[in-house]
């Protein structure tokens, strides 16, 4: 299997829709589609059940995730060791969920500004992972949202988001115009795997153990809200569906949007690459 398809799949499996998949990817869905195809007949089994709404992973594609996921975490473990023996001036940047934040755009085009010669490298990962790999070693910065286990990293906060929580339009809570934590009581709620950072998984159930459903993605959260009407939590200038709506919540606190790197990191790309992002991120 090449860690192309394999990419592919995690993309398709991540986003539970090809369109999405494919415009996260940078192409279009034909080929997708076919590299999935593909792959599906070479591990001889279906991996996802398709329908007009979407795509929902099979058995077989619920363990081929698992899997793909450590090998391509490994080969990213790899080519970071070798960019590092040749003496490459590289940067790799983790950032958590999709990407969108506008802050993003307007540090990339200042970072590439102040370093055109510098090869930065992103690494996208996924909500079970606040750190986005910092720890692991594959990256040298994050682009992420505390709180976490900080110990031995240094944070730099670049801007602070009120929070809310996601409910399905059509829920009568979405017509009302705050929420308290507490007129969540009895509702189920996503969760993050077993393993998960407890600071951080804390923070978004709200402060105490919740039930409802396990997810790793940002669109595998707004999919639970929307087919099974759970609640969860999420920045109120996020963008998301006409069938979901974010409703203030009056005793959360904020998110905080930070830039965290390893302590004593002596590497001017990196400092360089916080300074530039508490510019680009200031209001």
């Amino acid at each position: 299997m090449e860690l192309r398809t394999l990419r592919y799949f995690v993309a398709v499996a991540e986003e539970l829709h090809f369109g999405r998949a494919a415009t996260r990817l940078h192409m279009s869905q034909p080929p997708l589609s076919r590299a999935i195809k593909g792959l599906e007949a070479e591990a001889g089994a279906p991996l996802f059940v398709r329908s007009p709404a979407g795509v929902t992973l099979t058995a077989a594609g619920a363990v081929l995730l698992d899997e793909a996921r450590a090998l391509l975490d490994h080969a990213e473990r790899v080519a970071v060791r070798v960019r590092a023996a040749a003496g490459v001036a590289t940067v790799t940047v983790g950032i958590l969920g999709d990407g969108t934040d506008p802050g993003v755009a307007r540090l990339a085009a200042a970072y590439r500004r102040r370093h055109p010669g510098v090869d930065i490298r992103v690494r996208e990962t996924d909500l079970t992972d606040p750190t986005c790999g910092l720890r692991a070693g594959l990256v040298d910065v994050a682009l992420t949202r505390a709180p976490f286990d900080d110990t031995a990293l240094t944070v730099r906060v670049l801007r602070t988001d009120p929070v809310g929580v996601v409910l399905r339009a059509d829920d009568p809570l979405a017509g009302r115009g705050r929420l308290r934590l507490a007129d969540l009581d009895g509702r189920r709620w996503f969760r993050f795997p077993q393993g998960t950072d407890p600071l951080w998984q804390s923070y978004w159930n709200g402060g105490e153990p919740r039930e409802g459903p396990v997810v790793r993605g940002v669109q595998e959260c707004l999919q639970a809200v929307l087919w099974n009407g759970t609640v969860g939590l999420a920045p109120i200038d996020g963008d998301l569906p006409a069938q979901l709506a974010v409703v203030p919540l009056d005793d959360m606190a904020p998110s905080r949007v930070v830039a965290v790197w390893n302590e004593g990191d002596t590497n001017p790309l990196v400092r360089s690459f916080v300074e530039t992002a508490t510019a680009a991120y200031r209001p």
